[in-house]
């Protein structure tokens, strides 16, 4: 069930003019149709660039603007493409054709280097990998991992599973594969039976018997976890959430969703936001990943900046413990101070503890006025000075603050053919901002906007408001981890640092591992102290390896940080757990895993170290 990881979110159209191609002064002469929402300019210049401040009373523009320029011009998009179709065709700018895996297009998202759509076409023509990816090594193989005593899956098994659950045993080996393997393809089972059950009951029946049997069992959601917690290690019983996707209550009035644990996360969001509502975190997989794993892994996202962990926003938890006891603490309560808070050891237990099969969970109410601010800053330190002027000025209404750096600009716009609508920075910030009112949104935004553009700051930005623009600049950061797997073997890292720190280990990194590495880059949730360390290699190599481990973990343990921000343990970071936890925790999750689970077959090899 673990899960939360990177959605196929979706590249756009290239624009038709070079990006080379600045806005020329001639735009500002252009009328524009409405009034204007925002007039304000750096004192002491003149107007060199014309730019554009929309927000939700005006449909027909978007905003751009450069340091040191003048920004009070609203431009009609379509005279824009125009023009700038007209000048890049006069330059002789190269428009080079496309092939694209579908023949509709959506309409791209303005800017002065570019264009970014929010459709789900792939540039076939950008990808730097193969379209037969070679078959990942059986972890069993690549690791030093001893297989436990587990029973082996009988005949007489998958006939007492076929009664417990009637066509809904899977074991046709190619159906198996895709359940074998995580999605960024590090790590891979040997698992023989897939069973996908409906209810909670059907899931007690079938832990009940395994509990018996002594047979390992590996719940799995959406399969988008990034530390290999979601897939087998050996032969153990892949247990899917998939088909356990119903709604079982929503109340309108307190605005809390009742689920079942396989429901995934997009259409969650749809749900609720039909009805007013938001669900409290959003993540880059959501098109894929299910509530319960992400409840299983605590998912951070891209709202924690706002809504917080699930630790406060889920209200109550329906779980499966190993022995097939049904625990259910589904509450709806806000307040329930009656003796342990049970539900808060599933919460990031990552399947070891019990499978949650239902999930009680309060959604916030729907912004009404969302703006997405993309900005190009000099350095680090000017990324983190215009997070404490945002902080300052936009308060209550800020809902998220990423960054990224120069490197994953460039591995976004080369394997997913997406295009930087600011000029190239070397560090890029996304803001978005959520509230009920639009100009007093509106009004804050572009105090925050004139303050950090006079100081230096930021150099360059865009800001959208309408859906598919918003889209469009989420894709730039939310489809990193896509673009990392296009560019080969990719090593994660997932730290909790000090903010003034955040960004050190990436450059100590380059220069140590030198041409060993094909890329290492750096970005994250810069609100939440969260830094996504990146390195990529044409394939697996167990020197880069050593080169990484245990220095990564040394280095963030010196820094008083966590191994494991968002993403958890899994397989892969089991090892590491005592680089953030004394050995005192340690002993006390391995004496609640054997309490639990006495006889360790749920989710074994993962989470805790070895010897547990």
């Amino acid at each position: 069930m673990p899960g939360s990881g990177s959605r196929a979110a979706r590249p756009g159209p290239l624009s038709p003019m070079c990006p080379s191609t600045p806005l020329l002064e001639a735009e500002t002469s252009l009328p524009h149709p409405g009034r204007h929402l925002c007039s304000w300019t750096r004192p002491g210049l003149g107007p060199s660039w014309a730019s554009s401040v929309v927000f939700q009373s005006c449909r027909s523009c978007h905003l751009l603007f450069r340091a040191g320029a003048m920004v009070p011009h609203l431009v009609p998009r379509q005279l824009v493409r125009l023009f700038r179709w007209q000048v890049a065709c006069a330059r002789g700018a190269s428009v080079q054709p496309r092939t694209w895996a579908a023949a509709s297009r959506i309409p791209s998202l303005l800017s002065p280097w570019g264009a970014m759509g929010t459709s789900r076409l792939v540039c076939r023509s950008s990808s730097s990998t193969s379209p037969c990816a070679p078959e990942v090594v059986l972890t069993q193989e690549r690791y030093p991992v001893t297989r436990l005593p587990f029973s082996v899956v009988s005949e007489e098994d998958l006939e007492a599973f076929e009664r417990i659950i009637p066509g809904r045993v899977v074991t046709d080996p190619e159906v198996l594969e895709a359940s074998n393997v995580d999605w960024l393809r590090t790590v891979r089972g040997g698992s023989k039976v897939l069973l996908r059950p409906r209810t909670s009951q059907e899931v007690a029946h079938i832990l009940r018997y395994c509990h018996e049997r002594n047979l390992a069992v590996n719940p799995q959601g959406g399969n988008t976890g990034m530390v290999g917690g979601s897939v087998p290690v050996f032969d153990e019983i892949i247990l899917s959430t998939a088909q356990m996707n119903q709604v079982i209550s929503f109340h309108s009035v307190s605005g809390t969703l009742v689920c079942q644990a396989g429901c995934v996360l997009e259409e969650l969001s749809r749900y609720v936001e039909e009805r007013g509502f938001v669900m409290p975190l959003d993540l880059g997989a959501k098109g894929s990943c299910h509530i319960g794993g992400n409840v299983a892994t605590n998912a951070g996202g891209l709202r924690f900046l706002r809504y917080g962990s699930l630790h406060g926003t889920v209200l109550g938890l329906e779980v499966v413990l190993a022995d097939g006891t049904i625990l259910n603490c589904l509450t709806s309560l806000r307040k329930d101070n009656t003796g342990y808070d049970l539900k808060q050891l599933f919460i990031g237990s990552e399947g070891t503890l019990g499978v949650i099969t239902a999930v009680s969970i309060q959604c916030p109410p729907k912004p009404t006025a969302v703006n997405v601010a993309f900005l190009g800053c000099p350095g680090f330190a000017e990324v983190l000075q215009t997070f404490s002027s945002c902080r300052g000025l936009l308060g209550e209404i800020l809902s998220a603050y990423e960054f990224m750096d120069a490197e994953c600009m460039r591995l976004v716009t080369h394997h997913l053919c997406l295009t930087s609508p600011v000029q190239e920075s070397p560090f890029y910030v996304l803001i978005e901002t959520s509230g009920s009112r639009a100009e007093h949104d509106a009004e804050k935004l572009s105090d925050f906007l004139e303050q950090v553009l006079s100081s230096g700051l930021v150099t360059d930005g865009t800001v959208a408001t309408d859906q598919m623009k918003l889209k469009a600049l989420w894709a730039l950061r939310e489809r990193i981890s896509e673009a990392l797997s296009q560019d080969g073997y990719v090593y994660k890292y997932d730290l909790s640092l000090p903010a003034e720190g955040l960004y050190d280990l990436v450059p100590e990194l380059r220069a140590r591992l030198g041409s060993r590495a094909k890329h290492v880059v750096g970005y994250g949730h810069l609100g939440d102290g969260n830094l996504h360390l990146n390195v990529t290699s044409e394939a697996f190599s167990p020197l880069l390896l050593d080169a990484l481990e245990p220095y990564v973990y040394e280095w963030t343990a010196r820094q008083r940080g966590s191994v494991s921000a968002e993403h958890g343990l899994g397989f892969r970071k089991r090892g590491v757990l005592s680089y953030s936890k004394p050995p005192e925790a340690l002993r006390l999750m391995q004496q609640l895993k054997a309490l639990l689970d006495p006889q360790g077959i749920l989710n074994p090899y993962k989470t805790l170290p070895a010897q547990a």
